[in-house]
């Protein structure tokens, strides 16, 4: 091939290559996995039948950790031009003793205060979303998001030791398995100013009394992505979710104030 004329193409050929890996708004699908660094601010009251349940800091009455770094996986799809679904999960559990400073009415039984207790709290989480992006162009896409978060959470007390110094090892017992879902009604943003960047946002609110459950919902999250590689990168984002709820429902009549925020930091296959 004449050089004068392979120079100019491979230089096009080049410049194409490049332009191909720019990073779009959205992606048809994608996967990551990574880490989530946790900050659970909980305060729960437990009625039980007798409705007359204590209300109770997890971290300042039972002891309970709030910070924790978990796995965090989740994949998105856009089946079609201007509509994406969204699922993630994570898992979550903490356990702690402590002696109590004050009597505490958890669902129907009573530990008086100077009684030792253990706590454990588990909680898995299932986030879904759809977003239709009625703004969808080269750089950035807007629409409006309906999400769901669906907690399902388990906390127990046992007694351990009476305040009267009686050794108890989890004789007595209470707990709640509650499911507690949480839905938000918002909007989604996308922008890829730069080849290998992309920028995002979603906020949400929603307030109703369903099922049995009357809660007040907000939720937002902020993120950033990198690509170095063309289908591969990695992704770093802050979300926060406020939950408070009052509860009549059978596995669980009381009262919810639950914070659920933190950093994610993972890697991302999208295409």
């Amino acid at each position: 091939m004449n050089t004068r004329i392979a120079l100019p193409l491979a230089v096009l050929l080049a410049m194409t290559s490049m332009q191909a890996r720019a990073i779009e708004p959205l992606d048809t699908f994608s996967a990551r996995i990574g880490g989530y660094i946790t900050e659970f601010d909980t305060e729960v009251r437990a009625d039980g039948e007798t409705e007359s349940g204590t209300r109770i800091d997890l971290q300042r009455d039972l002891g309970l950790d709030e910070s924790n770094t978990v796995a965090v996986v989740g994949v998105t799809w856009r089946p079609f031009d201007n509509h994406e679904f969204g699922l993630s999960y994570y898992q979550d559990d903490a356990s702690a003793s402590r002696t109590t400073n004050r009597s505490i009415t958890f669902e129907d039984t009573t530990f008086e205060a100077q009684s030792t207790l253990r706590a454990e709290v588990d909680l898995d989480a299932y986030d879904l979303y759809y977003v239709w992006w009625g703004v969808n162009n080269d750089r950035w896409a807007l629409g409006p998001r309906v999400g769901l978060v669906w907690y399902r959470m388990n906390l127990e007390l046992s007694l351990q030791v009476d305040a009267q110094g009686n050794r108890i090892d989890g004789a007595i017992r209470e707990d709640v398995d509650a499911d507690l879902p949480a839905p938000s009604i918002g909007g989604s943003w996308r922008w890829a100013p730069l080849d290998d960047w992309r920028f995002s946002a979603d906020v949400g609110y929603f307030s109703a009394d369903i099922d049995n459950i009357d809660a007040d919902i907000t939720f937002g999250r902020l993120g950033v992505e990198w690509f170095p590689w063309e289908r591969a990168g990695l992704s770093l984002d802050y979300t926060v979710r406020r939950i408070e709820a009052d509860s009549r429902r059978d596995d669980f009549i009381g009262n919810l104030d639950f914070t659920d925020s933190g950093i994610r930091l993972g890697a991302v296959y999208r295409f």
